[in-house]
């Protein structure tokens, strides 16, 4: 909970006098931004930090005027204020609630190929939004990007940290998993696209009564980068049956499937290290509820 609501008021009402403020809400989980709804109709965003926080936000901003030129699918519609006190970020509510996996496979067949078409549909239009469109709005490289040395890195930091904590079988299954990018450093090359880089549960706004998203939020990774990131994100999600629905309507996810599937099984790894490093044991309970069937690299879809 905010111990400066009152502070943080007194700015949005500054630029928003009309609101009543009836009813408010709060959530003070994010790393990056503290969010307020006001009367379930605005979202206030303020950056934890003036220098890397803000500048997030301010490529957030960026990034979401270019998507919603593109994109079928509703998203924050976000305005910047700049104050005495800093920045601050303020859109229109779009209700929903978090995308479960259980709200996906309790669906008809007929209704998970429709919500596999939307999520399909959403991700083409995204990773198709003309490059020269993307550098023209100052949209850096993504924050989810990572070198063939930053990989690397990774296996090293796996075995000196985690390996003395680990079972035979668990390190056997290290090894295998990076054993394509260590062995060859063009293994994870891409061709760059727009891409989103964090489709949590908690940015795909589900409708039960549609059995549809009403929307996405949180563009704070997009950028330019690896678009089997994303891939990665619903496989690691909602498991890679639910991304094989997907690939009927974007039949481009078929050649990046070994890139997604080896991001998606380095997460765990990266969760674990994240807690280990910081001492704050939330990060061990980061995976519950997350789809348990991809399927190794090479296998066949």
């Amino acid at each position: 909970m905010m111990t400066d609501l009152a502070g943080y008021r007194g700015r949005i009402t500054a630029v928003y006098p009309h609101l009543a403020f009836n009813n408010v809400k709060t959530n003070d989980e994010g790393m990056i931004n503290r969010v307020i709804i006001v009367d379930d109709a605005w979202v206030f965003r303020f950056p934890r930090n003036d220098d890397w926080a803000t500048a997030d936000l301010e490529n957030e901003a960026r990034s979401l005027s270019l998507a919603r030129r593109y994109l079928d699918m509703a998203l924050p519609d976000m305005t910047l204020h700049h104050d005495e006190q800093g920045l601050f970020a303020a859109y229109r509510f779009i209700s929903g609630r978090p995308l479960q996996r259980h709200h996906i496979f309790s669906l008809s067949t007929a209704d998970q190929d429709r919500l596999a078409g939307q999520l399909a549909r959403f991700l083409r239009q995204l990773h198709t939004i003309p490059a020269e469109e993307v550098v023209s709005h100052n949209i850096p490289q993504s924050l989810t990007n990572r070198t063939q040395e930053k990989w690397e890195m990774l296996y090293a930091d796996v075995k000196s940290e985690l390996f003395p904590l680990l079972m035979g079988y668990a390190k056997e299954w290290v090894e295998y998993h990076f054993a394509p990018v260590l062995a060859d450093p063009g293994w994870m090359a891409y061709d760059p696209c727009f891409m989103n880089g964090d489709l949590g549960p908690y940015h795909l706004l589900y409708n039960p009564k549609t059995r549809l998203l009403n929307g996405i939020i949180d563009f704070g990774t997009a950028g330019i980068g690896d678009p089997a990131c994303d891939f990665a994100c619903i496989m690691n999600q909602y498991g890679e049956s639910f991304l094989q629905r997907m690939m009927v309507y974007y039949p481009e996810i078929e050649p990046v499937l070994d890139r997604a599937r080896f991001r998606a099984g380095t997460l765990e790894l990266q969760w674990l290290l994240g807690g280990l490093r910081s001492g704050d044991n939330s990060w061990f309970g980061v995976h519950l509820g997350r789809g348990m069937d991809r399927l190794p690299y090479g296998a066949n879809a």
